[in-house]
């Protein structure tokens, strides 16, 4: 039997019937309820300094993530331990959300929620639809595609970018290279950002990104906020030259004082992207066909690390 943690009871209870798998709780507060346990599900939207008890795991083997995001981990992989993150999980939240604040954005829903509180009845005819747009989705993996499969419907013309260049799908005749993104920037009304953050994508949009983009365009990030330059965003949105529709910011939790919070142009929500009732059933599909694979000496399908050796 493969000794394996779970963040919550309920969870347990649901994952109890995976063959070969014996789970135990814990939500990675205090110490391990046991010293034999081999994979660790950590709890989801946890502080990251609790993975620092993965040091204590002698047996340890695996760490699967219920995030997409993973690069809060890897400084607390012990080593010879693989790590991967949850992949597909999160894609129909937070695409949902990514068209979502697109749409609000682009239709003046922030203003007229603000106006509702005062009884005022706004003008906002003829403010620029989500129809029609050329969009422009960056990183163009699980998330991306939800995205693109959102915008199809509503007529927007779609271009995707990833990492390298490659074929396209029943969707984009081809995948753009990020290394074209200059060339590309100017011809599109809506940049979506649904990118991993690292050292080559860290400030990735800075001021000259944003200069790139057509005047009134919007950006829609819903990846990390380390991939947008916040100083450059604030000052080409305070501008007029651009907007924003951010899940994610840089800093996070952004502090009350921050002049994004007040930047004409900006809207922002408080990186709640994957995290609606669509989450837990997604989680608990994945956890069990993963658990199943480990139980079996199989390896996880979504590893993306192996701690240093």
């Amino acid at each position: 039997m493969s000794v394996v943690s779970l963040p919550e009871e309920h969870w347990a209870a649901a994952l109890a019937d995976v063959e070969g798998v014996q789970p135990v709780v814990w939500d990675m507060t205090g110490a391990p309820p046991r010293d034999d346990i081999e994979l660790v599900v950590p709890p989801y939207m946890s502080n990251p300094n609790r993975l620092a008890r993965l040091a204590g795991l002698p047996k340890l083997r695996a760490v699967q993530l219920v995030t997409a995001g993973f690069e809060h981990a890897l400084q607390y992989l012990p080593d010879g331990v693989v790590l991967a993150n949850g992949r597909g999980i999160h894609d129909t939240s937070t695409a949902e959300l990514a068209v979502g604040l697109a749409i609000a954005a682009q239709r003046g829903i922030p203003q007229a929620a603000r106006a509702q509180e005062h009884g005022e009845w706004l003008r906002l005819a003829g403010l620029p639809s989500l129809a029609d747009r050329k969009a422009l989705i960056v990183g163009y993996g699980s998330i991306g595609l939800e995205i693109a499969k959102r915008l199809v419907p509503m007529e927007v013309s779609i271009t995707a970018v990833a990492s390298r260049a490659r074929a396209g799908d029943d969707i984009v005749d081809t995948v753009h290279g990020i290394d074209e993104l200059p060339a590309l920037l100017p011809a599109h009304d809506v940049v979506f950002l649904i990118l991993p953050l690292t050292d080559a994508t860290r400030h990735l949009v800075d001021a000259d990104f944003l200069a790139r983009m057509p005047p009134n365009a919007l950006l829609v990030n819903v990846a990390r906020g380390g991939v947008v330059d916040t100083d450059a965003l604030v000052e080409a949105c305070a501008s007029g030259r651009v907007r924003a529709a951010l899940d994610v910011t840089d800093p996070e939790p952004l502090p009350g004082d921050h002049p994004l919070w007040r930047t004409d142009g900006v809207l922002i929500t408080p990186h709640i992207g994957g995290a609606s009732t669509a989450f837990e059933p997604r989680a608990l599909r994945l956890l069990r066909r993963e658990l199943a694979r480990f139980a079996a000496d199989e390896p996880l399908q979504n590893v993306v690390a192996t701690g240093p050796q």
